[in-house]
């Protein structure tokens, strides 16, 4: 009950009640938030401290900055909130100032990768078959996939194409320019269940065993370390959970390899079960999209101690 109380005292109050609505719809940051309400930074400070106290608000620090959002198994935040009326007219001009911030970011953010010559979408700069490959990982994984984290997101477009399956997912990335741009594609449409941060692949700052559903799609290629990442990738998955890997077959490609500082050329079904094992996960199932550079899929399991290597089931 004392919970209960603190948190129900958290949110009675008006402008507290607006940073919950606007942190339901996508993380925020302090800034971000002084520009829509129009209020001071320490103001809101001490507004979200409240909110965070309460756990009605999770910070998330990402470098010298920080984001809050309202963590899914909020029951109390999200209860208030769907009391909120819809047509209220405050609330409603949050949202589309908090719809232009995100808007800038993602514009800001796309034109410095332009800028500084990096190519954030990888299969359309190689042409790659992305209808397909996106329509495999879609068949390859359940209609219901629980709590899924997708580890090097990027620009969060698998997130958008697995939110109608997810219960919550999370996205991490390295880089602050795709998390804006990630945050942005989340935010316009209005995926609430999605959120990211930023993160090390190699040091997922995750509890063990917490995600039922883990993706890792055209990263593995840059990585200097796949085994360590596979195995942090096993660490948080629960038992009885699935592992997607999606990357580049072997190929000959040297060229591509140079122009996009791959670490990698691809990597076949004996690679994978080699770091899989370790991390406790069996490969179940493999398939691969032919197109320029041939992409393959790999389906893993998690299970409750290594096991031995068998043969890949084709789907």
């Amino acid at each position: 009950m004392d919970e209960l109380l603190s948190q129900l005292r958290a949110a009675a109050e008006p402008t507290r009640l607006r940073l919950l609505a606007l942190c339901a719809r996508g993380a925020l940051n302090v800034t971000d938030m002084c520009a829509v309400l129009g209020q001071s930074q320490p103001r809101l400070s001490r507004h979200l401290k409240l909110l965070v106290e309460a756990r009605l608000l999770e910070r998330i620090p990402e470098g010298a900055n920080a984001y809050f959002q309202v963590p899914a198994g909020a029951a109390v935040a999200h209860l208030l909130l769907a009391r909120l009326p819809e047509d209220d007219a405050i609330i409603a001009n949050d949202r589309r100032q908090a719809a232009r911030i995100a808007a800038d970011h993602a514009r800001t953010a796309s034109e410095a990768f332009r800028r500084d010559g990096a190519d954030w979408d990888e299969m359309r700069a190689l042409n790659l078959p992305a209808a397909r490959i996106e329509a495999a990982i879609r068949t390859a994984l359940p209609t219901s996939l629980g709590r899924l984290l997708d580890v090097g997101t990027g620009t969060g477009r698998l997130l958008e194409l697995l939110a109608d399956r997810v219960d919550t997912a999370l996205g991490l990335d390295a880089s602050r320019e795709m998390l804006a741009l990630a945050r942005a594609r989340l935010a316009e449409r209005g995926l609430a269940r999605c959120s990211v941060r930023q993160a090390d692949m190699y040091r997922l700052p995750l509890a063990d065993r917490g995600f039922d559903t883990v993706t890792m799609q055209m990263v593995l290629h840059y990585a200097e370390d796949p085994a360590t990442a596979i195995a942090e990738a096993g660490r948080v998955l629960a038992h009885g959970g699935r592992l997607l890997v999606v990357d580049f077959a072997p190929h000959q490609r040297s060229d591509v390899a140079a122009a996009h500082a791959h670490r990698w050329r691809g990597f076949d079904d004996a690679q994978m079960q080699g770091w899989f094992t370790p991390a406790g996960c069996h490969l179940r199932q493999a398939r691969q999209i032919a197109g320029p550079i041939p992409v393959r899929l790999w389906l893993a399991e998690r299970v409750a101690a290594p096991v031995g290597t068998e043969h890949a089931l084709q789907f």
